[in-house]
């Protein structure tokens, strides 16, 4: 299973994002779980300066803008 993190602090970009992450999982047939990442430590701690962002597995894939769901989805295959 994949970890995704949406990491913001729930403004509309991210909100969207979110939204995104959801439709290419379920676009992929992947089985995923999807947390909202809205503090600002936990948010640095992954080195990320610039919101919204997108990690999987841990590891940072998109930072600053709304990925669409078929770029997410080309990143979990």
């Amino acid at each position: 299973m994949k970890k995704i993190q949406i990491l913001g602090t729930g403004c509309p970009k991210c909100k969207k994002l979110a939204e995104n992450a959801e439709t290419a999982v379920k676009a992929a047939g992947v089985a995923a779980e999807i947390e909202k990442v809205t503090q600002i430590n936990e948010i640095m701690a992954m080195g990320v300066m610039m919101t919204p962002a997108l990690a999987i597995d841990g590891q940072v894939k998109v930072v600053g803008k709304v990925a669409s769901p078929g770029e997410i989805q080309a990143m979990l295959k």
